[in-house]
């Protein structure tokens, strides 16, 4: 009524304009006067409540299961709390209506407010879950109603079963002091505070993977280890601490190296399992690979690859190596299948894991290591063959197998000439310690020669270890049989002088503390004689062994302990070994049986047994050719024989200079 009046007194004073002010200010007056009363509306909702909590079964009484090996159990309940409930209201307002009706009239609107208050209830639970006869190694996997449970979500606590367990903590608050077993010989997991909502307010059925080994009466092989080399050394996130995710590209994550329950990389769940099984172990070798490309040492670069190209997205860190990040690296070999070998690990998880192993008070060998990824079906020039004119490389060949091209003993060798040692220097290449920069974060920046040589593998991962910290000892190399025996003069042989002058230029970097060393193949530490009937005997490696910048003579050590048969029909039983577990005949062989007494001379006298004694009848010297026989080795002067001949004047070793490391060692099955 009020806006009608206004709107035609508004007319008459001032027109359409006027009209329009007397029609907003009546439509004001009339929802003043004539509105009806705002509404107000409070609406409760209350979730689900419970009145019970369900539990894992548990039985009185049921026996206590004794695991050997590894075995997924269903736990018993030995303990519980109430459930605890936590309340939690919240309250949401809403206001509507009261507006202007058409043109701003409005004609007087009602206006509403709506209140709603929630209240939900949430549930946490306490609970100890018995799995078996202890003392356990570990745990594995751990999955809830049939599915992985990522323990890193949960407050929990394992109890391996050792017989001086106290009390948990968590019992002990709840049910008083002095009033809780340490439930000693039982091995149990504790859950405290569990969150139930995701498994509809109960607890979950679990299923736990148990780690456990026999019970024995002597000395066990892992009580007594004091050293292991950590493999694989490929996998560009392997050795990361930080979990490393790769987008699926439909906007999942997946992570690259964390595969179990535990919350952990898998690098730290491995080290979990590496302290509990084998609990002396002090000192780990960290092998870190890159890849080789050619059995031909002229042509072979030694690159870091990634296992997929740039398409490969990863967070919260990428893949860097020397330098170069995935884009720029190559692609190691592949089949329908995917990805042959594993990419050589990120800079920044070597770090880590360097890190990681000295927190935990291992002392640390840094073991640079060469992978070969030759792939089958290659057509690349064979070095083994004459004038290396076969067509197709050994697939994945072993480092040992990198020689000059052709290779001795082939027709067109290159052997003992000026060529054989300028293919030396192309492997080893010109990289310079002052040509890589300092730590980023993420790689060891290169700026020297455009090479993918072995020096550049060797000093960057130098530097890798200063960025870590530093590291007890660092390795040059390893096993490199055929390119260490490589000649460019019948008594030079051009590797072992790169060999020194690298480990000069690495213990620049690692500093004195750091030992240094080259850990050589069984069959070529002590000397080299080519089976090419000149009865050379050259110890090869003693300018290296002897260099001041090297610390120890490093052997990766598989030499037979046994030449055991079948049956009882053959020599090792008949002389009164009582079986391949008999430890006085494995021991005796330590220093005695093959390749100490005697050697095979053939395929076909191994068959036989037909045995040739190892002796030195021209100098009475049989160690010389006893490959086990270490001690000797390490004792005495070294004499060369060109031709056989022995050289009036020893060799640069200094008998009992050195320690002897066996930086690998295990026995051919």
């Amino acid at each position: 009524m009020a806006s009608l009046v206004l709107t035609v007194a508004g007319y008459a004073v001032g027109g359409p304009i006027g009209a329009l002010v007397g029609s907003f200010a009546g439509s004001f007056i009339d929802r003043k006067l004539f509105a009806p009363p705002p509404v107000t509306i409070n609406n409760t909702q209350e979730g689900p409540r419970l009145t019970d909590l369900f539990v894992t079964s548990s039985s009185e009484g049921a026996p206590m299961l004794r695991v050997i090996g590894r075995m997924r159990v269903s736990p018993q309940m030995i303990w519980a709390t109430n459930f605890r409930e936590v309340v939690t209201v919240s309250t949401q307002t809403q206001t509507s209506g009261g507006g202007g009706g058409k043109g701003g009239g409005g004609g007087g609107g009602q206006t509403s407010t709506v209140t709603t208050t929630t209240t939900t209830y949430s549930y946490f639970v306490s609970f100890a879950l018995g799995l078996c006869e202890g003392p356990i190694v570990d745990i594995g996997g751990v999955w809830a109603d049939g599915k992985p449970l990522d323990l890193s979500l949960y407050t929990w606590r394992l109890y391996r079963g050792d017989e001086t367990q106290g009390p948990d903590p968590k019992i002990a608050a709840v049910e008083g002091a002095g009033r809780v077993p340490g439930f000693r010989g039982l091995a149990y997991l504790l859950f405290e505070e569990m969150p139930l909502e995701k498994f509809g307010n109960r607890i979950p059925q679990i299923t736990i993977e148990v780690i456990r080994r026999p019970s024995a009466t002597g000395t066990r092989l892992e009580d007594v280890l004091e050293a292991v080399t950590i493999i694989p050394g490929l996998g560009e996130f392997i050795y990361a601490t930080d979990t490393v995710y790769r987008s699926d590209g439909f906007g999942h994550s997946i992570a690259e190296n964390r595969h179990g329950s535990h919350g952990k990389s898998d690098f730290q769940v491995a080290l979990d399992q590496l302290q509990a099984s084998a609990p002396n172990v002090n000192t780990v070798s960290l092998i870190v690979a890159w890849h080789g490309t050619d059995l031909r040492c002229g042509n072979c670069q030694i690159k870091p690859k990634v296992e997929f190209g740039a398409s490969k997205v990863t967070t919260p860190w990428s893949w860097q190596v020397a330098g170069i990040g995935r884009a720029s690296a190559d692609v190691v070999s592949s089949d329908s299948f995917g990805a042959l070998l594993g990419g050589a690990p990120a800079d920044r998880s070597v770090v880590q894991a360097i890190t990681e192993l000295k927190a935990r008070g291992f002392r640390v060998v840094f073991y640079p290591l060469v992978m070969m990824d030759i792939p089958p079906g290659n057509s690349w020039p064979n070095p083994y063959s004459d004038n290396a004119a076969t067509n197709g490389q050994p697939a994945f060949p072993w480092r040992g197998r990198v020689t000059c091209s052709p290779a001795p003993g082939y027709a067109g060798t290159v052997d003992k000439t000026a060529a054989a040692a300028s293919q030396v220097d192309d492997f080893f290449g010109n990289a310079t310690p002052s040509d890589f920069g300092a730590w980023n974060g993420d790689t060891i920046p290169y700026s020297g020669p455009n090479e993918w040589s072995y020096r550049r593998f060797i000093l960057h991962c130098a530097k890798l270890a200063v960025a870590a910290g530093g590291v007890d000892a660092f390795l040059i190399g390893s096993e490199m049989v055929a390119l260490n025996a490589v000649r460019s003069s019948a008594s030079t042989f051009p590797a072992v002088a790169h060999l020194v002058a690298l480990a000069a230029d690495v213990k620049a970097i690692v500093g004195a503390g750091c030992k240094v060393g080259y850990a050589a193949d069984w069959s070529e530490y002590a000397n080299f004689r080519p089976d090419d009937g000149s009865n050379d005997a050259y110890f090869h490696l003693d300018p290296l062994w002897a260099s001041a910048d090297v610390d120890f003579v490093g052997v990766d050590n598989y030499m037979p302990l046994s030449d055991w048969r079948s049956g009882r029909l053959h020599f090792d039983a008949q002389a009164g070994a009582a079986s391949i577990y008999d430890r006085s005949y494995l021991q005796g062989n330590i220093e005695g049986g093959e390749l100490f007494d005697w050697f095979y001379v053939s395929g076909d006298d191994r068959k036989a047994q037909t045995r040739t004694p190892v002796t030195d009848g021209a100098y009475g010297k049989p160690w010389v050719f006893r490959y086990k026989d270490f001690y000797s080795w390490w004792a005495n002067q070294h004499y060369d024989r060109p031709g056989g001949i022995e050289n009036g004047t020893p060799t640069a070793w200094v008998p009992q200079s050195k320690p002897i490391w066996f930086t690998e060692f295990g026995c051919p099955a």
